[in-house]
């Protein structure tokens, strides 16, 4: 069955409203998931009134409110991912590539905190963010295991695993105790001092 294309008004299609409307839901999922205290109960009126939208519109983009919270974290996580590895690509030292990744990844939770509550936030623990938080940590040890490889010529298998998993894990007890105030720390210093630790690893025997 053919389907009716959205109309056009004020000169904008009816798809860039329905895809505005989108990032308007994004946007209020991240402000209620990403708050000081978490919102697990996520609720379709609770995001439409933030996104300032009519409950309608919320399912032509989403079916229910689990699969916004899954959305909002995938494009968190796939922000942080991408600038991250685009910044660390476009540095040729490589002690100067670990404290780039580094200074990117603290500089995007600490300009917009609400990133680093969504991603380690216990609030959310027991939601069906639990499996995308597995998901999300083993991407960030998969890209780490591979720049140790292409950079530092580590070699692969279980030691490297360990290795990446360690230093991924580690990292992030690390922002998470520095965003909820129990880690005493300048942005600069995080950075300076988890980059330490990082390059102390890059004579990991093989």
């Amino acid at each position: 069955m053919a389907t009716t294309p959205l109309r056009v008004y004020g000169g904008v299609t009816g798809s860039d409203r329905q895809a505005e409307r989108r990032a308007l839901l994004l946007e209020a999922g991240l402000e209620l998931l990403g708050s000081p205290d978490g919102d697990p109960s996520l609720t379709v009126r609770g995001v439409c009134r933030q996104a300032g939208l009519a409950n309608r519109y919320f399912y032509e983009s989403f079916t229910d409110r689990d699969e916004l919270a899954t959305a909002v974290y995938d494009h968190v996580v796939n922000e942080i991912a991408a600038t991250a590895l685009d910044a660390v690509t476009a540095v040729e030292d490589p002690r100067l590539k670990v404290r780039t990744g580094l200074a990117t990844i603290v500089r995007l939770i600490a300009e917009d905190p609400r990133r680093g509550r969504l991603l380690f936030s216990p609030f959310l623990a027991g939601t069906p963010l639990t499996h995308r938080r597995t998901e999300s940590t083993r991407l960030f040890t998969r890209l780490l295991g591979t720049q140790a490889r292409q950079v530092y010529g580590v070699q692969g298998g279980a030691r490297l695993e360990l290795l990446s998993s360690f230093l991924v894990g580690g990292l992030a007890q690390t922002l998470t105790a520095w965003l909820d105030g129990d880690l005493t720390a300048s942005e600069e210093e995080i950075v300076e001092w988890c980059a330490e630790i990082f390059l102390a690893t890059s004579d990991f025997p093989d």
